[in-house]
């Protein structure tokens, strides 16, 4: 099992906390539509109806969460749908694809996923509901899954780069995945790559609730 440094972890958590400065687009009370858009880690990761409960509670708003991430695909798939996450009119959409990118088997170089997620970032910026983007870091990878993976972390991190240089905000999940013990770890992500729905949720979604709701939950400011 691979584990971040600790001064990678210390840069990983700044990063979260830089991400929280990029500010959901819904206000207080009104409806907010989320779109997940990414590999299996998405498609099946099980995380966003947990996503979706706790985001409506922190926000006091009705909260969508769409989820067109399809497992197996890299940010070329991604590219081609661009145009079906705009027609969501999303508030919000959640990119990841360093995974699958980083798959030596793939053939991805890191200059095309860069230029593909540029593009994929950059339009959805541009087009015309303006959404609120966040590119995503995930869980580690290891085993033999982790060995045809060997630069993810290049990977994750271009695509930080790539997200701050746009103005998209970048949520590091990484540094909450590293708080688990070995053992727990091991139990979570069995196959090496993808952790079980339940574990995945308690482990994410918390930061995910505090970079999408910037401004603070309104239950916590109420009490």
């Amino acid at each position: 099992m691979t584990f971040l440094s600790p001064s990678l972890l210390m840069v990983a958590a700044l990063t979260l906390h830089l991400a929280a400065a990029v500010p959901a687009v819904a206000q207080p009370g009104e409806t907010v539509k989320v779109v997940t858009l990414g590999t299996s880690l998405s498609a099946r990761g099980g995380w966003q109806e947990p996503l979706r409960r706790s985001l409506s509670a922190c926000l006091d708003s009705d909260v969508t969460i769409v989820n067109l991430a399809k497992s197996g695909m890299t940010s070329e798939w991604g590219l081609t749908q661009i145009d079906k996450v705009v027609a969501e009119r999303p508030d919000i959409v959640l990119i990841e694809f360093a995974v699958n990118d980083a798959d030596v088997t793939e053939f991805m170089s890191l200059s095309r996923s860069s230029a593909n997620m540029t593009e994929i970032v950059s339009r959805l910026r541009d087009s015309k509901t303006r959404p609120t983007v966040y590119v995503m870091a995930m869980n580690p990878v290891s085993g033999l899954r982790g060995m045809i993976r060997p630069f993810l972390g290049r990977y994750e991190e271009a695509h930080a780069a790539i997200a701050r240089k746009l103005g998209a905000g970048f949520i590091d999940h990484r540094p909450a995945w590293g708080r688990l013990s070995n053992e727990e770890m091991a139990k979570a992500i069995a196959d090496g790559a993808h952790p079980d729905p339940a574990t995945t949720s308690r482990v994410i979604v918390p930061g995910l609730v505090r970079a999408l709701a910037a401004s603070g939950c309104l239950t916590a400011k109420k009490e």
